[in-house]
Order: C-alpha cells, then sequence, then structure tokens
C-alpha cells in the first residue's frame, strides 16, 4: 500500500503491554516479547510504550504488527532511560528557587524557600552534597522535602520506548514488541542421591532463572535457548555456551517441553511463571529414579611422580560413572552445570559428599564425574630404572605401582599411567594386561581384597 505523501499527526497514545514472553540464554541476556495495543491513525502517529527493562538493547528493538492486518513504517525510534528522580529534577532548578516542605517534632509543618545553588545530580548516577542557598546562607543539606511544579511532558517515570509510526489507515491493532535485553541469566544444576545400593542413583535437575533487568514479568511465558548462540557486541565477546536438556518427573508429565529451532533447541516452560525483578527463581526440570552409576576408583601416578625416582604416596580419586541413556532411566541431554552428591548414612539422613561440572551432554554418552579423593586407598608410584640410547634413539624406563586397600569391602583400582616422552611407544613387560585408553595413556585394572597391596610393573620403550 502506497503512503499518503501528505502526513497528519495524529495524537500521541502511551501503550502498556500485556501477554509477556521470555526466552532466556545463559550468556546474560534475553529476548523479550509483549503484546502492544496501538490505535492507529492514518498519518503520523506518537507511540510510547513505558515498560522496558532498564537493560535493553535499543538497536536491537523490533516493533512489529504479527497478523499482518496493518502496513506502518518506522519513522523514527527513541528508548529513554532517564526516569524521574528527585536529584535529577533538582538539577533542573539549578540557580533557582523552590519550596521546601520541613516538618519539625511538635510543630506545625512550615514551608522554607531554599535557592538550588548545587543538586548534587551528577549524570551516570554519581552523586556529591547539594548546597542551598536559605535566608543568604548556604548549607550542604535540603532544608526540607522540596515540592516542584508540574513535570510536564518531557520526563519519564520509567524506561520508555518511543515511536513515530507512519501508517496508510486507521484501526487497531495487537501489535509486538520485542527487544533484546542484558539482565537474565539461566543455569541447569543436578542433585545426585546414592540410596541403600550404593551403585543406584536418584537424580534431580533443576533450572535456575535469574532476573537482573530492573523489570518485573507477570505470568510470562518462559523459554530456555539452547545451542551455541553467537554475540557480536564487546560484552560477549565469545559464543554464548548452552545447552539442551529435556524433562522427566515422577508422575510423567512434562514441567519443560523442548523443540529443534534453527540450529538450536528451545525449552519452554509448562505453565506461565511471575518473575520479579532482583529474583531468582527454580523449576524442576528432570527426575529419575534407580540410575546405575558405577563408583570408580583411579590411582593417576603421574601426579604424584617424583622425578628423581624416589617412591611418592598418592592419592586413589573416586569417580561416579553413568551412563545417559534410556535403558538407565535417563536418556535425554543434559546441560552443564553443577553437580551435588549425597549419601544416605545408617540413619537415612542425607550427607553431602562432593560436587564437581558436568559439560553439556548429548544422550547416550556416558558421564564420568569426579567427587574427591578416598580416603582408605592408597597408591605409590616410583621409576625403578631408565635407560637411554641417543646414537640409537632409544629410551627404557621401569615402573612400579603399588596400591593398597584398607577399607572393608573388596574393590578394583584402575592405575592410570601415560607414555608422556613422546615418539612411538610400546611395553615390553608388564605384570598384567593394560588397556590403551588413548594415544598417551593406558590403564591396569586392580582387583583388591580388604586389607591387601597388590603391586604393578611394566617397561615401556619409546623410538624416535
Amino acid at each position: 500500500m502506497k503512503l499518503p505523501a501528505l502526513l497528519l499527526l495524529a495524537a500521541a497514545s502511551v501503550s502498556f503491554a500485556a501477554d509477556p514472553a521470555l526466552t532466556i540464554y545463559n550468556g546474560g541476556y534475553a529476548v523479550v516479547r509483549e503484546t502492544l495495543p496501538i490505535d492507529l491513525k492514518s498519518g503520523v502517529n506518537q507511540v510510547s510504550f513505558a515498560g522496558a527493562t532498564a537493560q535493553v538493547e535499543a538497536d536491537s528493538v523490533i516493533l512489529r504488527d504479527v497478523a499482518g492486518k496493518a502496513e506502518f513504517q518506522i519513522l523514527e525510534q527513541s528508548y529513554r532511560n532517564d526516569p524521574v528522580s528527585q536529584a535529577m529534577l533538582m538539577s533542573l532548578f539549578e540557580g533557582k528557587t523552590l519550596e521546601f516542605n520541613r516538618r519539625e517534632t511538635n510543630k506545625p509543618d512550615r514551608v522554607v524557600v531554599g535557592k538550588i545553588v548545587r543538586s548534587g545530580f551528577v549524570p551516570g548516577g554519581n552523586f556529591v552534597e547539594p548546597i542551598i542557598e536559605v535566608d543568604g546562607k548556604l548549607q550542604f543539606t535540603l532544608p526540607g522535602e522540596p515540592v516542584f511544579p508540574s513535570l510536564g511532558t518531557d520526563n519519564v517515570l520509567k524506561p520508555t520506548l518511543n515511536w513515530k509510526l507512519n501508517s496508510g489507515s486507521s484501526g487497531k491493532i495487537n501489535a509486538e514488541v520485542a527487544y533484546l535485553s542484558r539482565g537474565f541469566t539461566w543455569e541447569a544444576s543436578y542433585n545426585l542421591v546414592a540410596t541403600e545400593k550404593s551403585d543406584v542413583l536418584d537424580v534431580v535437575g533443576w533450572v535456575t532463572m535469574n532476573n537482573q533487568s530492573g523489570m518485573t514479568f507477570n505470568e510470562a511465558k518462559i523459554k530456555l535457548m539452547a545451542g551455541d548462540v553467537n554475540r557480536v557486541q564487546p560484552e560477549y565477546p565469545q559464543a554464548v555456551r548452552a545447552a539442551a536438556f529435556d524433562s522427566l518427573s515422577m508422575a510423567g508429565a512434562k514441567v519443560v517441553t523442548e523443540k529443534s529451532f534453527d540450529e538450536f533447541h528451545l525449552y519452554t516452560l509448562g505453565n506461565p511463571a511471575t518473575l520479579r525483578d532482583k529474583e531468582t527463581k527454580q523449576v524442576e526440570f528432570v527426575r529419575a529414579t534407580g540410575v546405575k552409576a558405577e563408583r570408580i576408583y583411579v590411582f593417576d601416578g603421574a601426579q604424584h611422580y617424583n622425578r628423581r625416582g624416589v617412591s611418592s604416596t598418592g592419592k586413589v580419586q573416586v569417580y561416579r560413572e553413568f551412563k545417559n541413556s534410556e535403558a538407565n532411566k535417563l536418556g535425554i541431554a543434559l546441560p552443564k552445570g553443577k553437580v551435588r552428591f549425597y549419601s544416605q548414612d545408617g540413619d537415612r539422613q542425607l550427607e553431602f559428599v562432593g560436587e564437581n561440572q558436568i559439560d553439556h551432554t548429548p544422550k547416550d554418552e556416558t558421564i564420568r564425574v569426579l567427587t574427591g579423593n578416598s580416603f582408605d586407598l592408597t597408591g605409590e608410584h616410583r621409576m625403578t630404572n631408565n635407560t637411554e640410547d641417543g646414537s640409537n634413539r632409544i629410551a627404557t624406563q621401569t615402573f612400579e605401582i603399588k596400591v593398597r586397600n584398607h577399607k572393608k569391602e573388596p574393590v578394583e583400582i584402575r592405575v592410570l599411567e601415560h607414555a608422556n616422552r613422546g615418539g612411538t611407544w610400546t611395553l615390553t613387560a608388564q605384570s598384567q594386561p593394560h588397556e590403551k585408553k588413548d594415544a598417551t595413556s593406558f590403564e591396569f585394572r586392580v582387583p583388591l581384597q580388604p586389607d591387601e597391596e597388590k603391586t604393578v610393573t611394566y617397561t615401556i620403550r619409546y623410538t624416535w
């Protein structure tokens, strides 16, 4: 539709949005969407929206008629975030006189007239002491509560978006205003509880959302964006890391649902939620019982090895490992987050036994989490022989690793070793079979009865 050449200025209107919706990214921002009723007149319209956050990215704002019923052109858009305050208003009256309402104990209120020599307001949020002249004398405190004239029309009470719209026709529409705003975050966390069977866990996952945007959103439809979303702005110099997740619950009803979107994933809260400014809110998104999780003991001798060949005693690390599969009561993509482990003592009371982080983990992958060091398992690692033939480019090393079990039950310790000299390597002798883990590491599995000690020996040959 061709817009008329002669434009009439329609009366300015202030609109208040409804039906808020948020898509939160865990990089510290969100997409905010709200429905904005507008009564368009043919010609130029002034529209204001006094419901934006205090951290809106002004150049990201989109105003559109989703239904496509109206055609309008945005001639001008502005964002003001200088809400009226006492200090700001006083700055408008520097060099002028104001009335101050002075309240005194056991006396009637009285009006004092003072001249604003210095308001104390400094742009950027700083503040200095005001200077007020009363009866020819200067003072650094206000003589009472200032009484201001009318605000007029050029002041705002809250962050406001303003548009000058050119419309080719008249009519009421429900437009959508959408924008990026900083001040939002979300992250995942997990609580894992070991049952009486120590190799079985109950898993509860939470989504934690935080709103520091300066705006409260009542009964908002909330989505969480998962994926590597790149930002160009200096505030986000790297790709924003997020992750995918689905939801489970004991009752089978999904609190959070997932769908693919572009190259990412969107996860929607099942019910609208109120997210107040400065509020942290949690929603349970995964619950699973009977997850089989093996307890793994690892002695990594290289962490404790003394290069002079002297025997060195070290800690045995404790890991929990479980398959993120449907057969193991999970089978969902888990977002990066903190994992806390709890175990029940003899009185069935929960005790905290360790925490760590997991990375983004797709379904059907294995998760291994370090929870700490074992108190009753120890290991020793020492080199017993080291020879090198530089002319033939051959080096040979022999190691001896001792592991001990002081527990009351049998365990298996995985002795992890590393071929870290470089070149091509092979084991020319070993006290028991090993399993190659990658190009530079290999592992011996050592079963131990209570109070038993075993020794692993091997000789490794390097060529280059």
